[in-house]
């Protein structure tokens, strides 16, 4: 099938743990093993909605290294650029769900693979028939390097006019508040599409009414202010205007990977050109179908699920 669009993103993956049972992790026995992180959830949302996905990473030469690639590649992403590297162990991470569908995830990934990844990794050839670049504080927050690498990503966007689309996606575990805002700053003056949760850009920016908000994204000339608000639905703020779109009814069992199914639904949405209602509307609908399987990626949809969950279509089992 032809594809029309392609988007490109760079990231961690990990093996993630999940639990047999709901509850604290000192009392669960029982895993099941899966794929998780990020970028990887948002390159599968992609290539199920049916874009062109391009994954950069790396990944350790070990027996979970090699699931994970497998995995990605049966999902249709291009893997060209990931490779498998020597001295570091693939990441885990453990995931604690509770009966809400909420939880926590540890993390287990300090040396991460992708840390051997340089600038020099990075080139032009990577971004043909590329049209959105997407990423996110995940990776910034793996190791100083990244914030370079990732300039010189957005640099070479902007010179072949291809969208940046960023979410913080705060990892505070990871490094402190104040650190990831220097290093966000850094990355805004270049993004097109901002995608965050208001508890997010409110600590980023230190602001939190909603014009102050604005005025904050405004000095960084971001097109796109999108606030990805769960069950209650999301708004964007485009050209002095803000549109909303109500969540939709689900019962959750894992929140895990919505708000990056969120993410694969606005990009999709944006590159068909969908009006701003439609294209809430489009992404608020991922996220949903997202949080009604168990695990990180399982649920996101493919385009048919999308548009008969979004449509309200009643859809045949046969």
């Amino acid at each position: 099938m032809f594809k029309k669009f392609g988007v490109l993103t760079i990231g961690d993956a990990m093996i993630t743990m999940n639990p047999m049972t709901t509850g604290p992790l000192k009392y669960v026995t029982q895993f099941e093993r899966r794929i998780g992180g990020a970028e990887m959830n948002f390159a599968i949302g992609c290539a199920r909605l049916g874009l062109n996905s391009k994954w950069i990473s790396r990944l350790g030469k070990d027996e979970f290294g090699r699931v994970i690639y497998n995995f990605a590649r049966g999902e249709g992403i291009d893997v060209s650029a990931v490779h498998f590297v020597e001295g570091a162990p693939t990441s885990v991470n453990f995931k604690e769900i509770h009966a809400s569908g909420s939880g926590k995830t540890y993390y287990y990934r300090n040396p991460s693979p992708i840390e051997s990844l340089t600038e020099e990794d990075i080139t032009e050839e990577m971004f043909e028939e590329i049209q959105v670049v997407h990423l996110t504080g995940v990776y910034l927050a793996l190791g100083e390097q990244n914030l370079i690498i990732a300039k010189k990503i957005v640099t070479i966007a902007k010179q072949k006019n291809i969208i940046v689309s960023f979410d913080p996606n705060i990892r505070l575990k990871l490094w402190s508040i104040e650190k990831a805002r220097q290093a966000y700053e850094m990355i805004f003056p270049d993004v097109d599409i901002l995608l965050t949760g208001l508890d997010e850009i409110q600590m980023i920016s230190g602001k939190h009414t909603l014009e102050e908000l604005v005025e904050y994204t405004s000095s960084f000339s971001i097109r796109d202010f999108v606030i990805k608000d769960g069950e209650k639905g999301s708004k964007l703020y485009r050209k002095g205007n803000w549109i909303e779109a109500p969540g939709f009814p689900v019962i959750p069992v894992d929140t895990v990977g919505a708000g990056d199914g969120f993410d694969a639904g606005y990009i999709y949405g944006v590159l068909n050109h969908f009006d701003e209602e439609s294209l809430l509307r489009f992404a608020n609908g991922v996220g949903a179908l997202v949080t009604t399987v168990t695990g990180d990626n399982e649920g996101l949809p493919y385009l048919e699920d999308v548009e008969d969950f979004v449509g309200g279509r009643k859809v045949v089992e046969r």
